[in-house]
């Protein structure tokens, strides 16, 4: 499917051909993925898609846009209706493209926290691919690395991987067929060293495993233009590795694929991504951090405001967002093993700073935080008329700026002419006739951090 908000026929899956086409020539491009997790980086991300002219795909998880609302508030229709709100406003003309992030069995918290069988959370998972189809994405990002019926740390076998990231396309593409919708894209693998696939051998043996698979059932067109790979970037890494890239590159790219990096948040050599053919990258967390800063220096203004004017009451801002952080009880799933067991205010101020900053993504849309944040807007639009942008604004404007970093970095601006070109394809069906990927020394694995869930 295409992008929304757009005039231009082309989907993802003819983006990556594209970009694979344009490095013989010496253009390197890396597409950009941003994780949707509050309406403030959700518009963004729109005014920067069309301050750039480019196009900007939103990598949506479980957790964040689900049938049941999400952390987000938004179901996949509500979601992509949104996306079409902000384009309207700030009259954007690129294509913006709604995708799934991580869709696999118990990769949404709740599954695991309700003990879900196998079968259960498979059939949630497949709902949620319908719905997402109905919303009109543009990709799927099918991710069954995770197995709870395993014991904690033993990823599950290739063989498995592979026939269930085959088992949930066959119900995407037959759902697609019934609606009556244009092709989709689709992304598979993971980053995470609990999936089994950041051994270089393992790599390979899925990627000839789903070449095969698809082929037998019928969906070699569904062969996926996105391949998920550990690039060096993980919870204590925020340096990309160009060799580890470049090895990955080599392997997919004849496929008719590239690579797509998950841990892309405050990567210290964001340039290195085009130069060594990533196709694309996620950005999320660190765009939380940044509205935190964001709001956190209002909260400033706001302080010095009350100080000097009795009639006003603080909002409480700060507050409201720490009792919902740890109201969540998502912030336990951060804890080292000597910090389980402990309450929140047992652990050492800075953790306590650390865990509210990291879990905020997860309750910008509680009740109590919205009321709080609203008092925090309007005590600065009374308290500053026009000294300086409004509130939401501001916060708004110093995401885009983050973001800006990373489409510069990834030679992004006035691209989409460059790549909405008419393309003659030069490379390989998009799931070729099978071929044994080549063999390389294992990787090292390396400890894994939480994306944008």
């Amino acid at each position: 499917m295409t992008g929304i908000h757009t005039q231009t026929p082309i989907s993802i899956k003819q983006l990556v051909h594209r970009i694979i086409n344009l490095r013989a020539s010496g253009t390197q491009i890396t597409l950009l993925a941003v994780c949707p997790n509050s309406g403030a980086m959700l518009e963004a991300a729109v005014k920067i898609a069309a301050a750039n002219n480019m196009p900007m795909l939103f990598a949506a998880t479980l957790n964040q846009v689900d049938r049941d609302g999400g952390y987000t508030g938004w179901t996949p229709q509500t979601f992509v209706a949104r996306m079409r709100e902000l384009a309207a406003r700030h009259q954007c003309a690129s294509p913006l493209y709604p995708c799934l992030d991580h869709g696999g069995p118990w990769l949404k918290d709740a599954h695991t926290r309700d003990r879900l069988s196998l079968e259960e959370t498979m059939a949630e998972v497949k709902a949620t691919l319908t719905t997402c189809l109905e919303a009109r994405y543009a990709l799927l990002h099918v991710d069954p690395t995770v197995d709870r019926t395993l014991p904690t740390g033993q990823p599950p076998r290739i063989e498995v991987v592979v026939e269930r990231t085959v088992e949930l396309i066959a119900h995407a593409e037959s759902e697609r067929e019934r609606l009556g919708l244009p092709p989709i894209s689709y992304e598979v693998g993971t980053e995470e060293v609990h999936g089994g696939l950041v051994d270089l051998d393992n790599f390979d043996q899925f990627l000839t495993g789903l070449q095969v698979r698809l082929k037998a059932v019928g969906l070699a067109h569904a062969w996926p233009c996105f391949i998920v790979g550990k690039v060096g970037t993980d919870l204590h890494t925020t340096t990309f590795d160009p060799d580890s890239a470049r090895r990955l590159y080599d392997r997919v790219a004849p496929l008719g694929s590239l690579v797509k990096g998950h841990y892309t948040d405050w990567v210290a050599n964001p340039a290195d991504y085009p130069a060594m053919g990533v196709g694309g990258a996620n950005v999320g967390p660190e765009l939380t951090a940044t509205e935190l800063a964001a709001l956190h220096e209002l909260c400033a203004r706001e302080t010095r405001l009350v100080q000097n004017n009795s009639t006003l009451s603080p909002s409480g801002f700060r507050m409201a967002l720490k009792a919902a952080v740890v109201g969540s009880n998502r912030w336990r799933k951060w804890l080292t093993p000597d910090e389980v067991g402990l309450s929140f205010n047992e652990l050492t101020p800075s953790r306590q700073e650390w865990l509210v900053a990291t879990g905020a993504r997860y309750i910008w849309a509680d009740p109590q935080v919205l009321a709080a944040r609203k008092r925090l807007y309007d005590n600065l639009r009374w308290g500053f008329p026009g000294e300086f942008p409004a509130p939401h604004d501001f916060v708004v404007d110093r995401i885009a700026q983050n973001i800006q970093v990373y489409v510069d970095a990834f030679n992004l601006k006035n691209s989409l002419a460059l790549l909405t070109k008419t393309f003659l394809p030069t490379i390989p069906p998009s799931s070729p006739t099978t071929s044994r990927v080549p063999r390389h020394p294992s990787a090292s694995c390396q400890s894994p951090r939480a994306s944008c869930h």
